[in-house]
């Protein structure tokens, strides 16, 4: 959780407000490629990108 509280401030005190979608983003495909691994939807998600 250190990590999470760390890009916290670092976009609180510069003000990057616009890195936040593109992290939260980067973060729900990790996700769900990491949830869809070993199902049948791996090949047609790897399709995708």
């Amino acid at each position: 959780m250190g990590h999470f509280k760390e890009i916290w401030d670092f976009l609180r005190v510069r003000k990057k407000w616009w890195l936040a979608p593109i992290i939260v983003v980067l973060l729900l495909l990790s996700l769900i490629i990491i949830l869809t691994q070993g199902s049948v939807l791996a090949p047609f998600l790897y399709a995708i990108f």
